[in-house]
């Protein structure tokens, strides 16, 4: 009787398994990245898939099944199937982003609004008309709460923030910059090569834990892993760049490779000073990725620039003062600058995945290394003169000087040298189960740096050499003077600096309904351990963010994140102005809360995106800087505290159907109290910011395209003279920064325009197009020059102009 009842179990038992089936399969996005987290259901079942795309969900045979597949920031996808019992199908599929797609550019997705971050399509990038175009280029006008002053450099300010303040991640490797450029005339090109990215994403501030260790702003770059072999160049009147992309038979090897060469003699030569200018700025990159199995990849990023700057002034005449008064500064120069700048960069990545069907778990083991040899040599003489333009316009010398007044001359002299190389090995794991994620990471990085300054600065009139406030006056020919002549700028010091660091993070990430709402949150926390000679330094660097999409017909989400932001010393924030090492200069803190919204809505029935933020930053321990053009100087003490509020909106959407613009506006207070003194403005202090980037076409020629960038920001504070007391100058600002810049391309041939000229056969791509520069050829200041009168004891400020009006043209194939 046991034995028959045993048997009809397992008839019924074995009847019961085979009336069921499987799924499974890899659920990808369109740009055919591996899908996490999406929900595969049918009724009151199912399951989701890792983080390597993988789901695998048994369903009833022999009946119609409808699966829905669904995501937060993916489009809804419905499947029908019916299977025999015991059938496995495998069941591949790819979903659609929830935003519209529009040939240039796609709005930024959800899962980027969640985060804070503002999400930029490459295309973009290439498409922007700038004097510098690349990724920085698009941030300083698109990000939120991002400017700059100066079309020549790369660098930009955020919130408040100066250039050192800000992070840049390709590839979830931490990237550094030269020390020694001072102005963005030597600057030449970033690290980031356009050409070879194929994600950019950028937070103003509030970014998560498992980024580092700075007070502004986070750029993470994501290099492309090439699908096919293809060749790419692009030429200018600016330089030019190629890019190479090549897979194996068997896809799992794959490189990118590109060259670059720029030439900002066109540019250079627009400004008031005569120059004979030879610059030469050239990279080498190469991004390469291979799959040893699903459990194990690696990838290598290598990179070598190389910048020589010949800079040989000749004049310069520069008009200023006011309509009752004008004046001109004439000057004639000797001498040069020589600058070379050598930089190397490599790098390792392994990625291993312990199950790549269940994926809770993975491990990123990374190391790199960076070495950058930089030189700057000038000796460079400037006889000033002061003239009184001629203001009528009926005679023959209108705009001609008259009454020179020789008011001395200045002798610059450097013999600057630094060789830094800063090595690294960090480990990453990440766990996630479900609606759970916890990440986590340790680094160890040893930087070595020999730092050689040497700078003087002469001021001589009429035989009368000025001496620095520091030292007694001389009072000739009224009283003799017998002391030693002494310059009146001396820096001498020479420096060799080790410094070793330990860092790590910790965040848990949680995604969970409440009342039909959607929300996420993750809670982390940072710590940074340095040591520098004798001096050991510690910061903990708690950070949170939390995000809710409510349940209404309406498509809103509402985010807060803030947190401390540390920032340990680097280098340049541990040297004085005098030259000296300061080894006990404590990290800089900031205290950020930042509040945002987001909200995707149609108008004429065409997409459009609103993000606002608004924020309030509470800096303390800072360490005041002078800020020259680009270059930074450090006072390399903590005896400052400060603080940063404003608010920030952008609209971007399609004003003109088929192609994305963007409005930007910011709103920005910051000061600072040094020594314990009133408040004034930072150096950054800029109140008020517009940028626009609008795309158009001809619709009767819908390849003929127009790109426009216009940027207006309100005035900087101007400085202050050597040795002044900078409270003495807290009023006087730059004037207001205004620039256009218009691009017009015409499209031969691309993916979605197809040619049918024989010649055009072998390109995938090509476009010609012309760029103009400054529009309206407004006159645009970065610093002031100041010209001391040795006979008056007054002192004139005389603007640096930027660029002016200028015409590149280029061309651009792609096989």
């Amino acid at each position: 009787m046991n034995q028959f009842l045993a048997i009809v179990l397992f008839f019924i038992t074995s009847l019961g398994f085979a009336q069921t089936a499987t799924v499974y399969g890899i659920v990808k996005n369109n740009e055919n990245q591996l899908l996490e987290d999406v929900n595969i259901s049918f009724l009151t079942k199912g399951t989701k898939s890792n983080i390597s795309g993988f789901y695998s969900l048994e369903i009833p045979a022999n009946q119609e099944v409808e699966l829905i597949f669904s995501h937060l920031t993916h489009q809804k996808l419905n499947k029908k199937v019916n299977l025999k019992p015991g059938e496995k199908l495998k069941l591949d599929l790819t979903l659609q982003t929830t935003t519209e797609n529009i040939p240039e550019v796609i709005i930024e997705t959800k899962k980027d609004n969640v985060e804070g971050i503002t999400n930029i399509k490459v295309e973009t990038i290439k498409n922007l008309p700038s004097a510098n175009q690349g990724v920085e280029g698009v941030i300083k006008n698109i990000a939120l709460g991002t400017s700059s002053d100066n079309e020549l450099s790369t660098q930009y300010k955020v919130r408040g923030g100066n250039y050192d303040e800000n992070l840049v991640y390709v590839n979830g490797i931490e990237i550094y910059r030269p020390f020694l450029v001072r102005s963005g005339q030597q600057e030449g090109l970033s690290f980031v090569n356009p050409e070879m990215t194929s994600n950019v994403k950028f937070s103003s501030g509030g970014f998560q834990s498992i980024y580092g260790d700075k007070l502004s702003s986070v750029l993470d770059i994501t290099y492309k892993k090439p699908e096919a072999n293809a060749l790419t160049t692009e030429l200018s009147l600016l330089g030019g760049s190629l890019t190479l992309e090549g897979v194996n038979q068997s896809r799992k090897t794959s490189a990118i490779v590109g060259m670059r060469y720029r030439d900002n003699s066109l540019l250079v030569k627009s400004q008031d000073i005569l120059t004979n200018y030879n610059p030469r700025f050239a990279d080498l990159q190469a991004f390469i990725s291979h799959q040893f199995n699903k459990k194990w990849n690696v990838n290598l990023l290598g990179n070598i620039a190389y910048n020589n700057y010949n800079y040989i002034p000749t004049a310069r005449r520069t008009k200023f003062g006011t309509l009752a008064e004008p004046l001109e500064l004439v000057v004639f120069y000797n001498g040069q600058e020589n600058d070379k700048y050598l930089t190397s960069f490599g790098a390792i990545h392994f990625q291993h995945i312990t199950n790549p069907t269940e994926m809770n778990w993975r491990f990123d083991f990374i190391t790199s290394i960076f070495n950058t040899q930089e030189k700057e040599y000038f000796d460079i003489e400037a006889l000033y003169n002061l003239g009184n333009p001629n203001t009528d316009a009926g005679t023959d010398e209108y705009g001609t000087s008259e009454s020179i007044d020789e008011l001395g001359v200045q002798i610059d002299h450097a013999r600057n040298a630094i060789d830094a190389l800063i090595a690294n090995v960090e480990f990453k794991g990440q766990w996630k189960k479900e609606a759970n994620q916890i990440q986590f990471g340790i680094k160890y990085q040893r930087e070595n740096i020999k730092d050689r300054l040497i700078e003087w600065q002469v001021v001589d009139s009429a035989g009368f050499s000025l001496r620095p406030p520091t030292h007694d006056p001389n009072l000739q020919p009224y009283v003799p003077f017998e002391g030693p002549i002494v310059p009146y700028q001396y820096l001498n010091s020479s420096n060799s600096t080790d410094i070793t660091r330990l860092t790590g993070f910790v965040q848990w990430n949680k995604k969970y309904h409440w009342n039909k709402n959607e929300m996420q949150f993750n809670v982390g926390l940072r710590n940074h351990l340095w040591q520098l000679y004798d001096f050991l330094g510690f910061t903990l660097s708690p950070r949170a963010q939390i995000t809710l999409k409510p349940h209404w017909k309406k498509d809103v989400i509402f985010r807060l994140s803030g947190g401390n932001y540390a920032q340990p010393p680097m280098y340049k924030e541990l040297r004085n102005p005098k030259g000296d090492v300061i080894a006990d200069v404590k990290a800089q803190q900031s205290y950020q809360i930042v509040a945002g919204t987001d909200f995707d809505f149609k108008m004429w029935k065409r997409p459009f995106h609103l993000t606002s933020e608004i924020y309030y930053k509470l800096l303390t321990d800072l360490n005041p800087y002078t800020l020259d053009n680009v270059r930074i100087r450090y006072a390399a003490d903590n005896n400052a505290i400060a603080h940063a509020y404003g608010l920030d909106f952008r609209i971007n959407g399609e004003f003109v159907s088929g192609t994305e613009s963007w409005f930007n506006f910011g709103f920005l207070k910051t000061e600072e109290s040094i020594n314990g003194q009133k408040f004034i403005p930072r150096p950054s202090d800029q109140r008020l910011k517009f940028a626009l980037l609008f795309q158009d076409y001809v619709p009767s020629m819908p390849n003929l395209k127009m790109y426009m960038n216009l940027v207006y920001n309100t005035g900087v504070p101007g400085g202050s003279p050597t040795y002044a007391d900078p409270y003495d100058y807290a009023d006087f600002r730059l004037n207001d920064y205004k620039r256009v810049d218009l691009g017009i391309s015409y499209i031969l041939k691309d993916a979605q325009n197809k040619s049918n000229s024989k010649w055009l056969h072998p390109f995938n791509e090509v476009s010609i197009g012309a760029e103009l520069f400054n529009l309206f050829d407004m006159q645009n200041a970065i610093t002031n020059t100041w010209v001391r009168d040795i006979y008056s004891k007054q002192m004139y400020s005389v603007k640096n102009y930027m660029t002016g009006r200028i015409l590149n043209v280029k061309m651009r194939i792609s096989l």
